[in-house]
């Protein structure tokens, strides 16, 4: 016995694969449930600490403007104090001991003794006229200076006082001769801070801050507070403190949220400070007019929010924002939090989720692998070589019937089987016997019926070539009728009664003929008449050839009718040159007889063509069929609007084409695919072969016969295309 090939697919490894399949699905279910489970809660997480960073950052951050107008007040109210207290007698030798008037027309403070890291520092623009009034008040603001200055500067870089006029008492230990670096012309007022002081910009006069703006003195970029003083009605000095965008830029760039970045701008939607600005306020230049609109779509979704609404959301770039409207400037402070920062840990918890699941499914794998293999790949492995044994005809197996479960109460029922199988081969050798028997009656019979049909068949085809020859010779015998008719019509119009009436007028004066063809009056109608009568007896003979003639050509075509279908059996009939338009007006000459009874008006439009090499006659037959069958298609159409158009023309392809489209009843949709059938016709006294057999010549001829309508009432178009082969290029 030959050993039993090893099976291609084991079940136990197929159920394996199976088992581990299904585990693997639930694996990564749990895997993917778990994922949304973390993430869920991880967002959650991470937008409350979002929500709680960016307010616990803007009390942070706004402190600082808070506490510029609370020294404002104290400030103010200091100034106020010391300009009502100065006597006279302080604005002469002390104003003139800390002050000088320099070459450049400037006022500032004396360079000698002056110690900018200590002392506040005047600078008076030139052209400025410094009165006893304004004495007054740089001095006073000198004094509150010093002595509010070095406290205030423990958060603040500088503080200082502006007056209307133009001059600046400024204290900034960090910048100790920016009094003395000034332009003499440089003037303070034009500086964007000191507008928002004027009453025209400020009429509840508050502490006002500026946008961000550098000084020009030192070049640092800030943005400034600034509390009015009015004495008396009139303006008379500004109180102001600085923020240095520079602190302010390094806080928010780099203090933030693992993974988050912040962003600061105003209420305007300009902007403060943002990721990628440098430390001197410019924005680097890769990928600047994509961030520029990143940054753009964060400001406006800020801007459209509910006013209670702290955190928010930007799905475009899956983000979500944090906004604290810091109190002062009025500046929102948005903390942007990629949605990945989120997503990632919890994705990376799924992986270690889903690498555990997949190691457990291994080990279990492999468990079952080792369980299968000893419980069922082996007692099958015996099943299979049992099954080769008997189908090599060996019915005595062996098999273990012990067992008590399936697979013991499967080999009890193999051995069944198989003294069943054994019993039953022993019949079907029988039975065989007398099958080969009945098997060779059968084949005798099936040999007559076959003969029977091959008769059938031939008789069937000679019957529709019969059907075919009479459909084509019927088509010209009509017009053979028409013709001859037409021809006996013309010979009894011909009045040759009047000839044997001149011929015996004549008789009974000819011994004074000359004398009754000159002077009698009906002798003298005598001449003109046989004139008149000879050419009428031409032009009547001309007619009745012409008839004569057609009726030659269609008795021509009957013969050559006959011979196509004859050829059908023998090789194809040769070709000759044709002249296309010409065949068109043989086809409508055949049927002009019935085209003039049904009142159909013909319109031309044939192309001039070069003789081609095509079988003359069935063109001429595929012709005929169309145009008679187009008249009969447009009976249902009024008289006086039955067109039947014949196109002919050449295609860019190399084909000829001739189209004839009537305005008739046209086709319905279901029948276009039944138009060419064999015995399918929608006339009742049709026969359905005429469109049939112009199909098969169009096939022979090496072309294509097709149809197309746009429904019925619309009308329909055959189309019949021809191989394109000029006579003078076969020659």
């Amino acid at each position: 016995m030959p050993p039993t090939p090893r099976p291609r697919a084991p079940l136990a490894r197929s159920t394996l694969i199976k088992m581990g399949a299904r585990i693997a699905v639930v694996i990564a279910l749990t895997t993917f449930f778990s994922y949304l489970h973390m993430l869920r809660t991880l967002r959650g997480e991470a937008l409350t600490q979002l929500e709680q960073h960016v307010s616990e950052r803007g009390q942070r951050e706004q402190a600082i403007f808070l506490l510029a107008e609370d020294n404002h007040v104290v400030l103010k109210r200091a100034l106020e104090e010391r300009i009502r207290a100065l006597g006279p007698e302080d604005l002469g030798p002390r104003f003139d001991r800390l002050f000088v008037r320099l070459p450049d027309g400037s006022l500032r403070s004396r360079p000698e003794g002056f110690d900018g890291t200590k002392m506040t520092g005047v600078f008076v623009p030139r052209g400025v006229k410094v009165d006893e009034d304004m004495r007054r008040r740089l001095l006073a603001s000198y004094d509150v200076l010093n002595q509010y200055g070095p406290a205030f500067h423990v958060r603040f870089a500088d503080t200082f006082v502006t007056l209307p006029e133009g001059p600046i008492v400024i204290y900034w230990p960090e910048r100790p001769t920016w009094v003395h670096d000034a332009e003499p012309g440089f003037m303070v007022t034009q500086q964007v801070y000191f507008s928002t002081s004027l009453p025209e910009n400020n009429p509840g006069r508050h502490t006002k801050w500026s946008e961000v703006y550098t000084d020009e003195v030192s070049g640092k970029s800030m943005s400034t507070s600034t509390t009015p003083l009015d004495l008396d009605g009139r303006h008379a000095a500004s109180i102001s403190q600085d923020v240095m965008m520079e602190e302010l830029m390094a806080r928010t760039i780099s203090d933030h949220l693992p993974g988050a970045y912040n962003v600061l701008f105003r209420d305007d939607g300009t902007l403060i400070i943002e990721p990628d600005m440098q430390l001197n306020g410019s924005s680097s230049p890769p990928g600047a007019a994509g961030r520029q609109e990143h940054l753009r779509r964060i400001i406006e979704r800020v801007q459209t929010r509910p006013p209670q609404e702290t955190v928010l959301e930007l799905p475009a770039y899956e983000e979500y924002l944090a906004v604290a409207r810091l109190q002062g400037p009025g500046w929102n402070l948005v903390t942007v939090l990629p949605e990945r920062v989120v997503s990632q840990p919890a994705l990376l918890a799924a992986r270690y989720v889903l690498l555990l699941g997949m190691l457990s499914l291994v080990l279990e794998l492999v468990i079952m692998a080792w369980v299968l293999k000893r419980q069922i790949t082996r007692p099958l492995l015996v099943f299979t070589q049992a099954t080769d044994r008997i189908a090599s005809g060996d019915f005595h197996v062996e098999l273990d019937t012990s067992r008590n479960d399936e697979l013991g109460q499967l080999a009890r029922s193999f051995r069944s089987m198989a003294d069943e199988v054994q019993r039953r081969e022993q019949a079907l050798r029988e039975a065989n016997e007398s099958l080969e028997q009945r098997v060779e009656e059968r084949t005798r019979e099936l040999k007559d019926v076959h003969r029977q049909l091959v008769q059938s068949a031939r008789r069937a085809g000679m019957a529709e070539i019969a059907t075919n020859v009479l459909h084509n010779v019927g088509n010209v015998l009509n017009s053979v009728y028409t013709s001859a008719q037409l021809a006996k019509e013309r010979m009894a119009a011909m009045r040759l009664e009047h000839v044997g009436r001149v011929a015996g007028m004549l008789q009974e004066h000819q011994e004074d003929l000359g004398a009754f063809l000159s002077q009698d009056e009906r002798g003298r109608n005598v001449l003109p008449f046989l004139g008149k009568l000879g050419n009428n007896l031409l032009e009547e003979r001309k007619a009745i050839t012409t008839l004569l003639d057609d009726v030659g050509r269609y008795t021509e075509h009957i013969g050559d009718i006959v011979k196509v279908q004859q050829n059908y059996a023998r090789t194809p009939r040769l070709q000759e040159p044709v002249l296309l338009e010409g065949l068109v007006e043989d086809a409508l000459r055949i049927n002009s007889a019935g085209l003039t009874r049904h009142q159909v008006k013909v319109v031309r439009q044939l192309t001039e063509l070069p003789p081609v090499l095509t079988d003359k006659h069935k063109t001429l037959m595929i012709l005929v069929n169309l145009v008679s069958n187009a008249k009969y298609a447009m009976d249902g159409v009024p008289p006086a609007e039955r067109i039947l158009t014949l196109k002919l023309e050449r295609t860019s392809s190399g084909l000829v084409r001739i189209q004839v489209h009537d305005n008739g009843m046209g086709i319905a949709p279901e029948l276009l695919t039944r138009i060419f059938q064999y015995g399918f016709t929608t006339r009742e006294e049709g026969h359905g072969f005429g469109l049939h057999s112009s199909a098969l010549a169009a096939q022979e001829l090496g072309g294509a016969l097709t149809v197309h309508s746009d429904g019925p009432g619309h009308g329909a178009s055959f189309t019949l295309e021809l191989p394109y082969v000029a006579a003078q290029q076969v020659a």
